[in-house]
């Protein structure tokens, strides 16, 4: 697949002439962005279908609520080997490349961590070779555009398409309607009854589509998103006639079907908002459903065998309607018999697990479901009725029971109808996947025992190392001798050889420092920031959540810069501390430590005794395009969370893969962080997991009441900083709590001391400047591990029973 770059620049002109009716003198930078987007899909050999219709195998379906693409131009041009060719033929019009890839937007399809996973791991079945289609619903607005007002964080749209549409291809052909509300009405189909949803709200589903291409694969997957638009009306020429000055009303379809595409995450803090994000849900799989079963019976006929064609996996909670959603289908439009249908769904669905925390297992007021998806309601009952005349059977224990339980207390639980649906539940990292089967599912694990898996996160490397990373990717390719870890991750680990190396290793120092010095400029550039290449950059950029304990960092930076206050240290190594985090709109805690955050800016930038020692800095609107920035530079990567919250996390993976050392607690896959890499090569403190489980009786006020220099930094936030702004409701918090939850809860105060002394180790371990190096080149050695081809391969091979057909080599 390969192009010069002279042909490119033809094509690249042909599409400005066709498309724009400009010249490259003429058109504007998005004109000639998109230009150049055309030009690579149009390298793509790709025919009607994709992979999935090429070979005669069982098809992956993934779907989740959020896929977090990132850009794709620099990535097309990579996958596709033409991203050398790509430049020289800018460079032949006058362009700079990198220019023109900043006109591309992120596409605003995910949050965090669950969208980029699901966008890693379409790219990686696609490397692969397995036959694959991604589905989730199509967002406006996305997410959010993240700005900052007096320290605080607003929510502004982001119309992300408007630049970013030329990826995508509509597909009418294949829409299909989806229906809410209304009554379930018998009727009779082939001579039997059935059941229909009548004066119902109706919305067309239409798929917009991205072609997904692999490195080193001809074939391509493509990812299917849900756009909502109003069914046609028929014409009435009355209206346009009539004498009466009536105009016409909206229909409730009409509000439907805009409010389902505006935004990802509507605030659910008020039932309007819970509405919304059930329908969501509801759309989503309710067209992927169809749209598989259309699929199916046009590729292989009778559903009777649609589990040997078909595995759908779903990312975390939110697909969890596809159960029985492909029940009511079966039944009420294929005509199956219940045990018929359930065999097949339940041969066909697979789950994994995001989270062990209670709050974000989702769970819907029975109410809601009833009143929005009255079909779906009375099957989830028959589902629910069978499924604890099971339990009571097998558990014979009225809370083991209630806590299996699909509805119960009017609730409906969707993780419970996951683990009992599915043929395979499985978590993300090996502690993750550990509490799993002997806490959270405990009961259910003691039943089913071998439908339980794990299989620890991935990320893909390629993107995260040798595109946005080209100076590593050329010591790697020059130490090693080939560019073999692009295909094989687990080359990396060839690495190891010059641990000992001095040179490689100044060579590896080298790499770091001119990242260092690129982000410092990229800084400068974007949003005025300057800062001291010289000093440690120490990285803690992901969702803002209490658990993920950027407050308990941002009260560590207040006590350095206290400690520096008191005794200054000459030989103190200077430090940037750098947060990247969005809060979600209803999220009132999150956007309280956000606000803290840049009172602390406020304050230590105003000392002038802090500057070429203390530095911190909020990368406003975090996204993608900001990450590829930041992790090449980073050299600490603060993975923070109490200890059993979180699942696995993949920031801290592309770090590691960047050379940037953990500093974090033993939770997610920071334990096979550390597995792999020797306690040497980490920076572990706090509880562990098992010993946070026992602190039951916790006083967060024994902890400060011995800790004068936790005292003082938690007056000075009631007290107001610089700004003078009080954060009396944070202080309170991680001491005396509220009516609502206990006091500390995720162990900030517990873990502080730790978490200073272990700062204090890797600032002295930072002045052995070559031990520092060795330590970086073991972190990216083994990073291989975390490479998404692995995880998918391990889907591929103990979950999804599917093809692998990887790729020779480049291309």
């Amino acid at each position: 697949m390969t192009c010069t770059p002279e042909q490119l620049a033809e094509k690249i002109q042909l599409h400005l002439r066709k498309n724009f009716a400009r010249t490259v003198e003429t058109a504007t930078r998005e004109q000639i962005f998109k230009a150049c987007a055309l030009a690579l899909l149009g390298l793509n050999e790709v025919v009607s279908e994709p992979a999935a219709f090429q070979r005669n195998v069982r098809e992956v379906h993934y779907l989740s609520l959020e896929f977090l693409l990132g850009r794709s131009l620099m990535k097309n041009a990579f996958n596709l080997g033409c991203l050398e060719p790509l430049k020289e033929a800018a460079a032949m019009l006058g362009l700079n490349l990198s220019d023109i890839a900043e006109e591309e937007p992120d596409p605003s399809l995910g949050n965090g961590g669950l969208g980029r996973l699901a966008a890693c791991y379409l790219e990686a079945m696609t490397t692969q070779g397995i036959c694959a289609t991604g589905y989730s619903v199509f967002y406006e607005y996305g997410m959010f555009k993240q700005g900052i007002l007096d320290g605080m964080q607003v929510e502004l749209p982001d119309p992300w398409f408007q630049t970013g549409e030329v990826w995508w291809s509509k597909r009418a052909d294949d829409r299909c309607v989806v229906s809410f509300e209304g009554r379930i009405a018998e009727t009779e189909r082939d001579g039997r009854l059935a059941f229909v949803t009548v004066d119902d709200t109706k919305v067309l589903a239409v798929p917009i589509d991205m072609t997904i291409s692999g490195y080193g694969q001809r074939e391509t997957n493509r990812l299917r998103v849900w756009k909502a638009e109003n069914p046609p009306k028929e014409f009435s020429i009355r209206k346009y006639t009539e004498d009466a000055d009536t105009p016409p009303e909206a229909s409730e379809s009409e509000s439907v079907a805009e409010d389902i595409n505006m935004v990802l995450y509507p605030n659910d803090k008020h039932q309007s908002g819970k509405l919304l994000r059930l329908r969501q849900q509801y759309f989503l799989v309710s067209a992927t459903a169809q749209d598989i079963v259309r699929r199916h019976k046009r590729k292989h006929g009778p559903l009777s065998e649609f589990h040997v064609w078909n595995v759908i996996q779903i990312n975390d909670t939110h697909p969890t309607l596809i159960i029985p959603e492909l029940m009511r289908i079966f039944l009420d439009e294929e005509g199956m018999d219940w045990e018929e249908a359930w065999r097949i769904v339940c041969m066909s669905v697979a789950y994994t697990n995001h989270t062990v925390m209670a709050e974000a297992l989702e769970c819907w007021q029975q109410s809601l479901i009833e009143k929005l998806l009255p079909r779906i309601w009375t099957i989830l009952e028959e589902i629910n009725k069978r499924y604890l005349n099971f339990l009571w059977q097998a558990l014979n224990s009225e809370k083991e029971v209630g806590d299996a339980a699909i509805i119960w207390n009017g609730q409906v639980r969707m993780a419970n109808l996951c683990v009992h649906a599915c043929f395979a539940v499985n978590g993300v990292s090996a502690l993750h996947s550990d509490i799993l089967t002997k806490d959270l599912f405990a009961s259910e694990h003691r039943l089913w025992e071998a439908k339980f898996r794990n299989v620890t996160n991935g990320i893909d490397h390629r993107r995260w190392l040798a595109q946005i990373n080209p100076r590593l990717h050329n010591l790697v390719r020059d130490l090693t001798g080939s560019d073999r870890y692009l295909y094989q991750p687990e080359a990396l680990e060839d690495l190891t050889k010059y641990q000992n190396d001095a040179s490689a290793l100044e060579k590896l120092a080298e790499v770091k420092r001119k990242n260092k010095l690129d982000f410092a400029r990229y800084l400068e550039k974007s949003c005025g920031v300057s800062v001291d290449p010289d000093s440690v950059f120490d990285v803690q950029v992901k969702r803002l959540h209490e658990y993920k304990r950027q407050l308990m960092n941002a009260l560590h930076i207040l006590h350095l810069y206290n400690t520096l206050k008191d005794t200054p240290d000459p030989s103190f190594v200077p430090h940037t501390f750098f947060f990247g985090a969005k809060a979600a709109p209803s999220y009132t805690a999150a956007k309280r430590i956000i606000e803290l955050i840049h009172s602390l800016i406020g304050h230590i930038n105003a000392d002038p005794a802090m500057k070429g020692l203390l530095s911190v800095v909020f990368l406003q609107n975090y996204r993608v395009s900001v990450a590829e920035q930041v992790m090449p530079a980073s050299e600490l990567s603060e993975q923070i969370s109490t200890a059993g919250k979180e699942a696995s996390g993949t920031g801290n993976m592309k770090f590691m893969l960047n050379g940037a050392l953990t500093l974090g607690t033993l939770d997610g896959a920071n334990v096979e962080i550390a597995d792999l890499v020797g306690r040497d090569n980490i920076f572990l403190f706090g509880l562990k997991s098992d010993e946070v489980a026992r602190l039951t009786d916790y006083s967060p006020l024994s902890y400060i009441a011995h800790n004068p220099a936790l005292r003082r930094v938690l007056d000075q936030i009631t007290d107001g900083l610089h700004d003078g702004k009080s954060y009396a409701d944070i202080a309170n918090s991680l001491q005396v709590g509220g009516a609502a939850e206990p006091a500390d809860r995720y162990l900030l105060m517990a873990d502080f001391d730790s978490y200073a002394a272990i700062h204090r180790e890797a600032c002295e371990a930072y002045r052995d400047r070559q031990g520092w190096n060795r330590r970086s080149l073991i972190n990216i050695a083994k990073a291989g591990f975390f490479a998404a081809d692995r995880s998918v391969t391990d889907y591929a091979r103990d979950i999804w029973h599917v093809p692998v057909y990887r790729p020779r080599g480049t291309l």
